[in-house]
């Protein structure tokens, strides 16, 4: 017999996860058709940009931001006609934004996120990006995005079954958490996932580590699938998907282990992160 606290904790999940369902079903994403974003004339390799952003987040420490930036880079793409020259602009621009949104971050100057990010954009065309992102997009910034239902699901998981944690590799749910979010962020920056919504990405990632970790994931998992209530259809063509993003990330995650950058390159002065062209 479960003690309050965990039925508490799963009610309180459930509130959370029908009110982001209510808010993802207004996001629009953009939709590729014949290797292009449809409607424009940016290819698959011009939304690659997006890899951008989580090395900004990264350089300026804006680590949260990663999943809200994407989200309204993506609201942009599939509101208007961008071209690619001004993809690194409006990258930096939802990065900045999405730094805003939140009242506890500490946000270098425009002049300072220009030179040091090395996008080729001066602050007043960064700044003017930011008016036109914030026009297009009726000012309203905030909407669910993969990392809420990342946090919901992996809450509902531990409250429901809290016999897990020692089923798995990292027994603490943050470390947990942070192994699921680098999948999740990999996961984000692949052209071919941006079609699925965010819950059935963060569902398919959470249920493939159940897979892998854990003897008994088929009730688990069944169960998490029930609540979400997710389209069977798009969830098994959204994990045939990450299946293969997944290998991409193992592998290149053993390339570092096996040639780490410390001896790999010479170390030349103080790092600074690589021209976006």
């Amino acid at each position: 017999m479960k003690c309050p606290g965990h039925i508490e904790s799963s009610l309180l999940a459930f509130f959370f996860l029908e009110n982001a369902f209510a808010r993802e079903a207004s996001i629009k994403v953009p939709v590729f058709q014949n290797s292009t974003v449809m409607g424009t004339d940016l290819s698959l390799s011009g939304y690659k940009n997006v890899l951008w952003i989580p090395e900004i987040s990264s350089q300026f420490q804006f680590y949260p931001m990663f999943a809200l930036a994407t989200s309204i880079f993506n609201r942009l793409l599939a509101s208007v006609k961008a071209q690619l020259k001004y993809l690194h602009c409006i990258g930096i621009s939802c990065l900045v934004l999405a730094a805003e949104t939140n009242e506890d971050e500490v946000i270098p100057s425009v002049q300072t996120l220009a030179v040091q990010s090395r996008c080729k954009h001066s602050p007043a065309e960064i700044l003017r990006m930011e008016r036109i992102i914030l026009d297009k997009l009726q000012w309203d910034l905030y909407t669910e995005t993969p990392m809420d239902f990342l946090n919901i699901f992996h809450a509902m998981v531990m409250s429901s079954w809290p016999h897990l944690p020692p089923r798995l590799p990292q027994r603490n749910p943050s470390l947990h958490v942070a192994l699921l979010t680098k999948q999740l962020q990999h996961c984000m920056a692949c052209h071919q996932l941006v079609q699925f919504k965010g819950s059935t990405l963060v569902l398919v990632i959470i249920t493939l580590e159940l897979e892998r970790q854990t003897p008994g994931w088929f009730v688990v998992t069944t169960d998490l699938l029930k609540k979400a209530q997710v389209n069977s259809t798009e969830f098994r063509h959204c994990k045939e998907l990450v299946v293969l993003e997944l290998m991409c990330l193992q592998a290149l995650n053993a390339v570092n282990i096996s040639y780490p950058i410390s001896q790999a390159v010479p170390p030349q002065g103080k790092a600074t992160l690589p021209a976006p062209f």
